[in-house]
């Protein structure tokens, strides 16, 4: 419990954010290089899956319990009251299409709290929850817009069915990136396209990575391990030679007897120089450290099944545009995102059988 903050944080106003002329063109192409990953996969399967982070490896019924005694400074938005709400995990990988896990890409995490009060965002007025949507690693990929835009599109290029091609591809570029983290620096890039480190997926640290309105604040979000058993997970290598859904099978072994528990941590804005909004560096956390303001619990359980995938992964989005105006999504690079969750979802609900809705209460409960 945190009665008193360690640091003054700097109060949200509009202007921290500044909007480019070219802001639309870039997210329609943004939209259309994304909606392109989607329509060739779905040629090649005759299933409609998400532009990115199409395989999940968890499908996970939890439980997000906000801390008594936050300091005012924390207690914002859906942090505001103490209690218990219902959420669903979805554990994935970064690619448009579902590749065997010796192709290993940073991991996601997207966490969607039911059942939240408060102002919504433009566009999510039919849903009453909030989506905090993360990924491994504290920066982003790319350093602005445009990068995005153009390592989006070659990321684009690798979506085909040279799994093969991709092995090769995704070995090298791991061992380009264990030679840089030898020297103390890393890729984000070459973690994309295929050289991530290839560890149990439920000892994994998440992150926001870019800003979000905190309430009256400014912050950036992570998921990180809690419980003992989370934490011996993490770096523990997983042998991706034998089994493409090694990752899924690690997450269902730990989920048919064991309980897992994350802290939902939120890193105040106190100075705009040192951590800018359209910035995509990580912010110093001697400036501003990482706060606990809620615990996630999720109990044993089937952590993935048919069933749940199609609950989950056709019927359901995830978006950070999805909730309440407290957590305003800032930044050009979340602005460019809107259109994109949008027009992937749209697409996914058009041609599956399962259409994409807003649940109000967990669709698979404890089976």
């Amino acid at each position: 419990m945190i009665s008193k903050m360690p640091v003054t944080p700097l109060p949200f106003s509009p202007d921290v954010e500044a909007l480019q002329p070219d802001e639309p063109e870039t997210a329609r192409e943004l939209a259309t290089t994304m909606l392109s990953i989607a329509e060739k996969t779905y040629a090649d399967s005759g299933h409609a899956m998400r532009s990115v982070h199409a395989k999940s490896h968890g499908l996970i019924e939890a439980k997000v319990e906000i801390l008594n005694d936050l300091a005012p400074e924390l207690a914002q938005g859906v942090f505001a009251t103490p209690g218990t709400q219902a959420a669903i995990i979805r554990l994935s990988t970064t690619p448009g299409d579902l590749r065997h896990d010796s192709v290993s890409t940073p991991r996601g995490m997207a966490l969607k709290v039911m059942n939240v009060d408060g102002e919504r965002l433009a566009g999510s007025e039919d849903s009453t929850s909030q989506d905090f949507v993360m990924v491994t690693g504290k920066e982003f990929n790319s350093p602005s817009r445009k990068a995005f835009l153009k390592n989006l599109k070659l990321l684009a290029a690798t979506t085909d069915r040279l799994e093969g091609t991709k092995e090769v591809l995704a070995s090298i570029l791991k061992k380009v990136e264990g030679t840089l983290e030898t020297l103390g620096t890393e890729s984000a890039l070459l973690k994309a396209l295929g050289g991530n480190p290839q560890t149990h997926i439920l000892g994994d640290s998440f992150f926001t990575q870019l800003p979000l309105r905190h309430g009256r604040y400014i912050a950036k979000y992570a998921i990180v391990p809690a419980s003992d058993n989370l934490k011996v997970l993490a770096d523990r290598k997983v042998d991706t030679s034998q089994d493409a859904e090694v990752i899924r099978h690690g997450v269902q072994a730990f989920f048919e007897s064991e309980t897992a528990v994350w802290h939902l941590r939120a890193q105040l804005c106190t100075d705009l120089d040192n951590m800018p909004i359209e910035g995509v560096d990580a912010w110093d956390e001697a400036k501003s450290p990482f706060v606990t303001v809620a615990r996630i619990v999720a109990g044993p359980q089937p952590a993935w099944n048919e069933e749940r995938a199609e609950a989950v992964d056709d019927g359901m989005r995830f978006s950070p545009w999805n909730g309440v105006a407290a957590h305003q999504p800032l930044g050009s690079i979340m602005r460019l995102r809107k259109l994109a969750h949008e027009r992937s979802a749209a697409f996914r609900s058009q041609r599956n059988l399962t259409p994409v809705t807003e649940p109000v209460s967990c669709p698979f409960g404890h089976g």
